[in-house]
């Protein structure tokens, strides 16, 4: 499966918003069908299921979905540069990603935990700490 990605290339800029958005939902059904193959390679059976990594795919997707590109050409077209360049960093991401570039705990921190799992807690620092190191740690986080 990971051979597959290897032959994926980022097509020139898009002639409309609307190839733009065709290529969007290309690149979210490519990620898709390679959920089975990430799951295989860092073994994340464990820890989450296809779909909960399909919905952080999408939601990654969504965080995006305000970017219309208002920039006009001359000619009153819109360009959807800014469409075109996030894609390319999606599709240089799926690709490491499937071809193993990144190590498990890349794509735990990433893609399977939540915001809350990574936050520090403050709380524990301050057990039996002085008045300097309680101000640092205020101060640093």
């Amino acid at each position: 499966m990971a051979s597959t990605m290897k032959y994926v290339r980022v097509p020139p800029n898009s002639a409309s918003l609307a190839e733009a958005r065709q290529r969007v939902f290309e690149f979210f059904k490519t990620a898709c069908r390679s959920i089975p193959s990430i799951m295989e390679i860092y073994t994340l059976d464990d820890v989450t299921s296809p779909s909960q990594l399909r919905s952080v795919i999408s939601s990654e997707i969504r965080k995006n979905a305000h970017i219309t590109n208002p920039k006009m050409d001359q000619l009153q077209r819109i360009e959807p540069d800014v469409i075109d360049m996030l894609l390319f960093k999606g599709t240089e991401e799926l690709c490491n990603i499937v071809e193993h570039s990144k190590q498990r705990h890349h794509i735990l921190g990433q893609y399977v935990l939540n915001r809350e799992d990574r936050t520090h807690d403050i709380g524990n620092k301050d057990q039996g700490a002085s008045d300097f190191l309680k101000s640092f740690y205020k101060s640093n986080y």
